[in-house]
């Protein structure tokens, strides 16, 4: 199974030196049968595309965590045997965690099939989402306006042999 693991630069960097992405449990998405009932699309690339976008929306709530680490969201694309992956069918009733899944052990970072990260240029909308993300989640229409322009930006897709030169 395809799972996205939200995480930040620097995360991606602690990975990198670690070799896995840990310690277990680990927040991840994936194509989940809700997030297939919510998005009404047999096409795999577009639920997949939909399970990474919510990976984006986790990376963005980190950075709003993290205000320490570059402004520029991270997902980690691993493929991990099924039977590593939990689904909790209740909380999948909960529109904000279409997508989610728990990964019961730590991944090898050798196990990713890719990495995703927004492009320099997206930092400003990217640290500005960040920045607003609270005010938006207590309904402020004018921050959620500013948190839906970091998903104006698309995160780019890098090969695995390529995270030295991203965390360099």
């Amino acid at each position: 199974m395809r799972v996205y693991i939200p995480t930040t630069l620097t995360g991606l960097a602690e990975a990198y030196k670690a070799g896995d992405v840990g310690p277990a449990p680990i927040d991840a998405y994936a194509v989940t049968p809700s997030l297939r009932e919510w998005y009404v699309s047999d096409d795999i690339e577009e639920l997949e595309y939909a399970a990474l976008t919510r990976a984006a929306q986790a990376s963005l709530r980190l950075l709003a965590v993290h205000p320490d680490v570059p402004r520029r969201r991270a997902v980690i694309a691993v493929d991990v045997p099924d039977n590593a992956v939990r689904f909790d069918p209740d909380r999948g009733l909960d529109p904000a965690a279409l997508g989610e899944v728990r990964l019961s052990r730590p991944v090898p970072l050798s196990d990713a099939a890719a990495v995703h990260l927004d492009a320099d240029d997206a930092e400003p909308d990217v640290a500005a989402a960040a920045d607003a993300l609270g005010a938006a989640d207590a309904g402020d229409d004018d921050a959620q306006f500013t948190v839906d322009g970091a998903e104006d930006h698309e995160l780019l897709w890098y090969a695995t042999q390529e995270i030295p030169n991203l965390i360099g």
